[in-house]
């Protein structure tokens, strides 16, 4: 039996807090709940996940690359449906701060559907469809 009762919060560092946090609330819709200028950090959520973000504190950040380091490989979010996952793949396809990595596709024989981006401060993001 574990210890742990579940996620409280996950903290990443990104390259542009203030972008990065207005990704989340201005194009996934999350609520932005605390902000502190001082440290500097914000924490967004969707309702059910709560994300602290603190701004990298030099100049010229190492990207990280899933294959080569360690830590975050990316973040998986799950999507009602899925023409949520293709109306959302349309707004991030045309963002010019997102790179795509792949746009919807099935997962293994289907029908679960699933799309890889990063976002304007370079994490990488899965959305996903459960297909049910």
């Amino acid at each position: 039996m574990a210890f742990t009762t579940g996620l409280n919060h996950l903290g990443l560092t990104v390259r542009d807090l203030n972008a990065t946090t207005d990704f989340f609330a201005d194009v996934l819709g999350w609520d932005v709940t605390a902000r502190d200028e001082s440290y500097p950090r914000t924490t967004v959520t969707d309702g059910n996940l709560r994300l602290t973000l603190w701004q990298v504190q030099i100049d010229d950040p190492v990207p990280f690359d899933r294959k080569s380091a360690l830590g975050l490989h990316h973040l998986a979010l799950e999507v009602a449906d899925q023409n949520t996952l293709t109306t959302l793949a349309a707004t991030l396809a045309a963002h010019p701060d997102v790179v795509v990595e792949f746009m919807p596709e099935p997962m293994g024989a289907g029908p679960r559907k699933h799309m890889m981006f990063a976002e304007p401060g370079g994490l990488r993001i899965e959305l996903l469809w459960a297909g049910v």
